[in-house]
C-alpha cells in the first residue's frame, strides 16, 4: 500500500525542539519529490520544506528548519529548533505527483 505517515509531533515550550518523521512505504522515497506542509488554524496550508536529493526550506523557518531523508530507513524528516508559537500548527508531508499526502501531526509550541 502506497501511504505517508507522520510522526514526531507533540507540545513544546518556545524555544524546544522537535524531529518529524514521514514514513513512507509502497514507494521508494529516494525516487519522488516529498514536501512539508503545515497548516495552521484560519489560515492556509504553506510549503515548509523540499526533499529530493537536494534538501530546501522556506525563507520563514531557514535557519531553524532542516529537511533531510534517510533511503535505508525510507523515511523524511523535518528537524524543527527555536520553535516559536507561530508555528504550530498541523504538519503533513506528501508525494506532489500522486497528490498522496499523510494524515498529519499536530505541533503546538506553547509555554
Amino acid at each position: 500500500q502506497v501511504q505517508l505517515v507522520e510522526s514526531g509531533g507533540g507540545l513544546v515550550q518556545p524555544g524546544g525542539s522537535l524531529r518529524l518523521s514521514c514514513a513512507a512505504s509502497g514507494f521508494r522515497i529516494r525516487e519522488y519529490l516529498i514536501h512539508w506542509y503545515r497548516q495552521a488554524p484560519g489560515k492556509e496550508r504553506e510549503l515548509v520544506a523540499t526533499i529530493f536529493g537536494y534538501n530546501a526550506v522556506a525563507d520563514s523557518v531557514k535557519g531553524r528548519f532542516t529537511a533531510s531523508r534517510d533511503v535505508t530507513l525510507n523515511t523524511a524528516y523535518l528537524e524543527m529548533n527555536n520553535l516559536q508559537p507561530e508555528d504550530t500548527a498541523v504538519y503533513y508531508c506528501s508525494r506532489p505527483d500522486s497528490n498522496l499526502w499523510g494524515q498529519g501531526t499536530q505541533v503546538t509550541v506553547a509555554s
